[in-house]
Formats: C-alpha cells, sequence, structure tokens
C-alpha cells in the first residue's frame, strides 16, 4: 500500500491569516476623528442626536464607548489629569457639554442627548457610570466654568438615574479636596439636584442612598474639617437638611461609641464613680444630652445581664442587678425630662421581655427609694407621660404606688397647714 508523499514546505514561509481571524487594530483617535466630524457636520442639537443614533450602527460604540462620552462631555480624548488630547488634525469640537451655556436650559437640552443615546444603546449605561469616575478625578484639570456645567450635569443625571449616586465618592480624594475643589462640584451637584427633584426630602434620600450621609465631612480641606464650617457652608447654599443629617448620624455614631465605653468600663470593674466621670467626660464632648444618656445606660446596664426566664425569679433577679448601678442611674437624671425618659425606657424594655411584664412597678420602686426618680416625675409618668405600650397593664399594676404617694401628698400638705 503506497503511502501518501509529504509536501515539501519552504523554510521561512509564512501562513497567510484569514482577515476575519486577524484582530481589529485599537484605534480610539480615529473613533474620535469620525465622531467629531459627524459632529460637526451636524446644525443643532437635535441633529446630533440622530447622528449619534445612527453612527452607533457603523462605529464600535461597544468598544470606545469611553471616548464617545469624553467627546460629548469636554470635546476631545481625556488623558490623565483632565486635559484633552492633541494628537491628529482635529483633537477638539465645541459640540460637547463644556462648549455650552452654563444655564440650566442648555444642560437640559445636553441631557436629551445622553438620555436617548444610553435608550438606544443599553450597553452605554454601565459605561457612562464607570466613565464618569473616571472624569470626576479629572475635575481639577478642569476650568472653573467647566467644572459648574459638569457639575450641573451630574446633578440632572443624578436626577433622571443615569448614574448613580455612589460615584461622587471618588471626590473624597486627597488633590480634590484640600482645595476645596471636590466641596465646590458637591455643593453645586446638590443645590441643582434639589432644585430640579423639588425639596430636600429626595436630595436626603440621594445621600443616603450613595452613602454620603456619614461621609460629608471627608469632602472638606483638611484644616477646615468641622462642623461649625460645615454647618457655614451648607446653609449659605440653602441646605440646611444636609447638616441636619450629618448632625444625626454623628450623634448616633457618638452614642455607639459612648455605648461601648459604659461596656468596656464595666466590663472591666471600673468603680461606679470612674464609669460616671468617663460617662460625663465622653457625652459632654459629643454633645449628648442628659435625657438620651440616660437611655443609653439602661439599655447597656441591661443587656449586660443574662435574665432568668422564670417570670417569678426574674424580677428579684433585675432589682439585684440594678441596685449596682443605682449612682449611676442617678449622676444622670438631674432633670425631670432625664427621669421621665428613664420611665419610659422601663416601661418600653418590661412590654418588650415579657418575662419583665410583673416587674415593671418593682424597678420603679427601687429608683424611687434610690432617688434616681421622684414622686413627681412618676404621678407625671402615671397621668399622661406614660408610653401606649401596655399602657393600661402597668398603670394597673402602679395604681396602689400611686395611691400610696398622693395619700402621702396629702398629708404633707395637711401637715404644713397645721
Amino acid at each position: 500500500m503506497s503511502q501518501k508523499a509529504e509536501r515539501p514546505v519552504l523554510s521561512g514561509q509564512r501562513i497567510k491569516t484569514r482577515k476575519r481571524d486577524e484582530r481589529e487594530k485599537n484605534d480610539p483617535t480615529g473613533f474620535r476623528d469620525a465622531v467629531i466630524a459627524g459632529l460637526e457636520a451636524a446644525e443643532d442639537l437635535e441633529q446630533i442626536s440622530k447622528y449619534l443614533d445612527i453612527a452607533g450602527n457603523k462605529l464600535d460604540y461597544r468598544r470606545y464607548g469611553e471616548v464617545l462620552f469624553d467627546i460629548l462631555i469636554a470635546g476631545g480624548l481625556l488623558v490623565p489629569g483632565g486635559s484633552i488630547s492633541q494628537d491628529g488634525e482635529k483633537p477638539r469640537t465645541d459640540r460637547c457639554i463644556f462648549a455650552a451655556s452654563e444655564d440650566m436650559e442648555s444642560m437640559r437640552n445636553h441631557e436629551q442627548i445622553f438620555m436617548r443615546l444610553m435608550r438606544r444603546y443599553k450597553y452605554l449605561e454601565k459605561m457612562f457610570e464607570e466613565e464618569m469616575k473616571k472624569i470626576l478625578i479629572f475635575i481639577k484639570g478642569f476650568t472653573p466654568i467647566e467644572r459648574i456645567k459638569l457639575a450641573r450635569m451630574t446633578a440632572l443625571w443624578m436626577a433622571n438615574g443615569s448614574i448613580p449616586p455612589q460615584v461622587l465618592n471618588v471626590l473624597n480624594n486627597e488633590h480634590l479636596t484640600k482645595d476645596g475643589t471636590a466641596l465646590e462640584f458637591l455643593l453645586e451637584v446638590f443645590t441643582v439636584f434639589k432644585q430640579e427633584k423639588g425639596g430636600n426630602a429626595p436630595l436626603v434620600a440621594l445621600l443616603r442612598k450613595g452613602g454620603l450621609d456619614t461621609r460629608m465631612m471627608d469632602f472638606l480641606p483638611a484644616n477646615k474639617r468641622n462642623e461649625d464650617y460645615l454647618k457655614t457652608v451648607l446653609l449659605e447654599k440653602d441646605l440646611p437638611d444636609i447638616f441636619k443629617l450629618h448632625m444625626a448620624q454623628a450623634s448616633q455614631e457618638a452614642k455607639r461609641e459612648l455605648t461601648q465605653l459604659l461596656i468596656d468600663d464595666i466590663n472591666d470593674n471600673k468603680t461606679i464613680k470612674d464609669i460616671i466621670a468617663d460617662t460625663k467626660d465622653m457625652s459632654a464632648k459629643s454633645n449628648i444630652p442628659e435625657h438620651e444618656v440616660i437611655g443609653l445606660i439602661w439599655s447597656t446596664v441591661m443587656s449586660l445581664a443574662e435574665w432568668n426566664k422564670k417570670e417569678e425569679l426574674v424580677a428579684e433577679q433585675a432589682l439585684k442587678h440594678l441596685r449596682i448601678y443605682t449612682q449611676l442611674f442617678e449622676a444622670f437624671t438631674t432633670t425631670d425630662r432625664s427621669e421621665m425618659a428613664l420611665l419610659l425606657k422601663v416601661q418600653e424594655f418590661c412590654y418588650e421581655n415579657m418575662h419583665f411584664m410583673k416587674a415593671f412597678s418593682k424597678i420603679v420602686l427601687l429608683f424611687y427609694k434610690t432617688e434616681v426618680v421622684s414622686e413627681d416625675s412618676i404621678l407625671k409618668w402615671f397621668k399622661e407621660g406614660h408610653s401606649n405600650k401596655g399602657k393600661m397593664h402597668f398603670l394597673e399594676q402602679m395604681k396602689k404606688f400611686i395611691e400610696w404617694l398622693q395619700n402621702a401628698e396629702e398629708e404633707s400638705e395637711s401637715e404644713e397647714e397645721d
């Protein structure tokens, strides 16, 4: 059986690849030139929008989406630092946001171009989000008026959902915060967003969604990172709700820190005197009012015990546990408001922990005997200050004690008259 002879192969022979197997050359400047030529040929924004809609069938938006957004925003191909690449004969066009008028009508007209483009080519949406993270890092390289235009457009894009508020977190960068560039940009975004959405509530929701509600201080210059400066700049821009939100978040963080301090002090077996001193010091520094401190003390003290599940035993266990801390409670019930806050905390705790339902009056009596709460506060709680949680049960439980207090008060008044 004859074998088929192998064909000779010339050494150094080049194997020709098929055209469809050749990798397409990466050519962002060529793409840029084609887009700019199309934009320059358009007479108005409507024609620009139509051109971009049709051009996506020929030009590779999937590969050069970020270049496309560079052109539509800045007029050319952005390079690190925020400047425009000067390669080629026509590296820049004025058919872009940076060359447009900064008035809101003009900004909204440009917004429509982006909305139509991404509605037509859905895959551009994610690319646009990434592009904005890059462009926001470059804002220091833009002129002040370009930053204003970009900030206004950013607010519009957030208002219509084109980009999420999380992209603003990239502004928390030292080279942008140290001279106030990041803060100025954010304030413009917030002001325009508030105007577009018609109030503070949507703006507050935006900050919470983007995680900006807990980070406002981070965007301030390092040498001005304090509440007074933040308050001043926000009030100047008529953004009081952002400051309120910041203070609320700061207060929550301070309360968490105070709670942890209490836990650490108790676990370290510090004396009640030292715990009081530490608590007063931190609450004063953090501006936590006494009526809120007493609530934290109650919650912390009660969380540090493992409670018996038997209702008939838990009351005595609670009294034994609380006697250890009566001096601590007394140190932070120096006002009627603080006393009432503690009584309400006790009521809510007993209601939410069913084994304590019958312990309420015994705990109140302990606090009365140790001068943590006064007779007047207990009577006020009974008449009008109580919570609706378990109201009838706790009022009935306290009835005999209240009658005793009232009789004692009447006898005292009678003795004074005599």
